[in-house]
């Protein structure tokens, strides 16, 4: 490399140490810009282009709690062209909607010039600002992307989870498999080593090939042990997306069947003489306890009211739910209320953390179910289900039905390479949404 070059890098690089700038370094150069760079006589237009085109990036995460403003600051902008880079941005783009967490990056010259600044909103757009004169120019761009119905299949080794994500798939797709198959299957406790699972998808891939979201599950399947769940998606009769079986019946039920959503070991079941671990003495637990750490969510299995949501004596903090039909139900021990009393709560939602508070030697919730002036054992009560489909719907749900279920990709027993398997369906071809079932 010539001397003149190694002068005007060595100087261009204190320059970047003077801007305080910690970055990695990434190359916006093609073939003939590598030739330049190694070049023993580089010419003085050459050195001048290696410096416009070379772009040092920092990236981090947005901080909790911290305006905008005062987080370009901490990026190393002045105040004054921190409050003009926020004035740019907020006229494309509401900056109290950023998410703490999401990826932000800064993009300099080697000399320290800013050259672009980028924030990930979420999975499909991203927010740019630009210089423009004096002054900045921001933009929200969509990242070009492609829906496609994609068959996944799955062997459980340990827990849905983690065959989901074996199967080169998102958190997300396990959770949504959850609730579907929640009023059936309790995936703290049902799961079984060699269960598996198969389920049509639609899912949205940017042109990097990174997964920007998944769309509606068509049809989904889970076999636990030797009894096989599987699920359609249909119309109700109110127009709504709802999951039903192959024959019509509706996978709702009026009640979750769990307050949670993935593994807890139950340390106490149902009873009417159970020895209480702090009082020293016997009496009834009518209630399941689930150990889990302090924090995870709890969930109300039932649409209903909060007639009750706050500190009550050994139940510490305590919510209750009415329900119809003459249920309640009472989540025991909580480390956090997210209701309050008199509000209406669906079915899923969060309503609380788990914790430990009253009378408790662990973290963990106890569950209770009432009906009247009776509690009843959760674990054997029968789950009464929701409307099945409407004969004069039967037609168009066979057909959706039977073209979901050919799309299914073959059971990981079937197939000859890898346990947990992602193909795409035999329809490349990006989807339309029928009117008649919309998106969920």
């Amino acid at each position: 490399m010539g001397t003149k070059l190694k002068v005007l890098i060595g100087s261009l690089s204190l320059a970047v140490a003077g801007t305080g700038v910690v970055a990695a370094h990434y190359f916006r150069s093609s073939a003939a810009d590598y030739e330049i760079m190694t070049q023993t006589t580089p010419s003085r237009e050459e050195a001048h282009r290696m410096r416009e085109q070379l772009v040092l990036f920092t990236a981090a995460a947005v901080p909790a709690r911290q305006s905008f403003s005062l987080f370009l600051q901490s990026m190393g902008f002045t105040s004054d062209a921190a409050a003009r880079l926020a004035a740019s941005a907020q006229s494309v783009f509401d900056l109290r909607h950023l998410r703490a967490g999401n990826r932000f990056v800064v993009g300099r010259s080697i000399l320290g010039e800013l050259r672009e600044v980028r924030y990930r909103i979420d999975a499909d757009r991203v927010l740019y600002i630009r210089p423009q004169g004096n002054d900045f120019h921001a933009e929200v761009q969509t990242l070009p992307s492609e829906t496609q119905e994609v068959g996944v299949t799955g062997q459980v080794n340990g827990s849905l989870f983690g065959a989901v994500l074996d199967a080169g798939e998102r958190p997300e797709l396990a959770m949504r498999l959850a609730e579907i198959f929640g009023w059936d299957l309790d995936f703290y406790t049902d799961p079984r080593p060699g269960d598996t699972f198969r389920v049509v998808v639609e899912k949205k891939t940017l042109a990097s090939g990174e997964v920007a979201s998944y769309g509606r599950i068509l049809a989904a399947e889970y076999n636990n042990g030797s009894h096989p769940y599987r699920a359609v998606l249909f119309h109700g009769p109110n127009g709504v997306p709802a999951y039903y079986t192959p024959e019509g019946k509706s996978m709702k039920k009026a009640f979750l069947h769990s307050p949670l959503k993935f593994a807890a070991v139950i340390t106490s079941h149902f009873s009417e003489h159970r020895f209480h671990p702090i009082l020293k003495e016997y009496r009834p637990h009518l209630g399941i306890d689930y150990a889990a750490p302090t924090g995870t969510p709890v969930q109300t299995i039932g649409d209903g009211r909060v007639i009750f949501a706050g500190r009550k004596g050994g139940a510490g903090n305590l919510i209750e739910i009415q329900h119809s039909n003459g249920y309640t139900t009472y989540y025991m021990h909580l480390s956090r209320v997210l209701v309050r009393s008199g509000q209406r709560v669906e079915q899923g939602q969060r309503i609380g953390l788990v914790g430990m508070t009253g009378l408790a030697t662990g973290p963990h919730l106890d569950f209770r179910i009432q009906r009247g002036k009776e509690f009843l054992n959760f674990e054997r009560l029968p789950l009464p289900p929701s409307d099945p489909v409407a004969k004069s719907d039967w037609n168009e749900f066979a057909a959706t039905r039977d073209h979901a279920m050919a799309r299914m990709p073959p059971l990981p027993s079937q197939q000859t390479s890898a346990v947990a398997k992602n193909s795409l369906s035999a329809s490349l071809t990006p989807l339309t949404a029928s009117p008649a079932r919309a998106s969920q």
